[in-house]
């Protein structure tokens, strides 16, 4: 992966921070990690856990943000979130996966917040 790729990267993270915290969120982790996968944000919004993908581009090229959270992405995602919930003893809790779209045009960020944007599948559970 580039180093330019890992900045648009950490300057959509940063960017969709701030916007999710605009909306009244809580963040409550960035950049979760465990052994099923990586989480870029996780959030609360009333009383939903919240499990954000951000994705960021600068041409549509490749697609709009987005449509880039595939199905292998959204097990990965569905399955690091499921570990979450059981490490912060959550499994109770409402949750939800959201992504968070960043397009850039003339170096500004168009952000859209897409809640709901796939729901857990019965066959991402390991």
């Amino acid at each position: 992966m580039s180093k330019k790729h890992l900045n648009l990267g950490r300057a959509g993270e940063d960017q969709a921070l701030s916007f999710l915290k605009d909306k009244g969120y809580r963040i409550l982790a960035r950049n979760y990690r465990s052994k099923l996968g990586e989480i870029d944000i996780i959030a609360q919004d009333k009383d939903t856990i919240c499990f954000i993908e951000v994705k960021s581009r600068t041409s549509d090229r490749f697609g709009l943000p987005k449509e880039a959270v595939f199905i292998p992405k959204q097990k990965q995602i569905s399955q690091a979130a499921l570990m979450f919930l059981k490490e912060k003893n959550m499994l109770n809790r409402k949750a939800r996966f959201d992504v968070v779209s960043i397009r850039y045009s003339d170096g500004l960020p168009k952000i859209e917040l897409i809640p709901n944007a796939f729901e857990l599948n019965e066959r991402f559970i390991y």
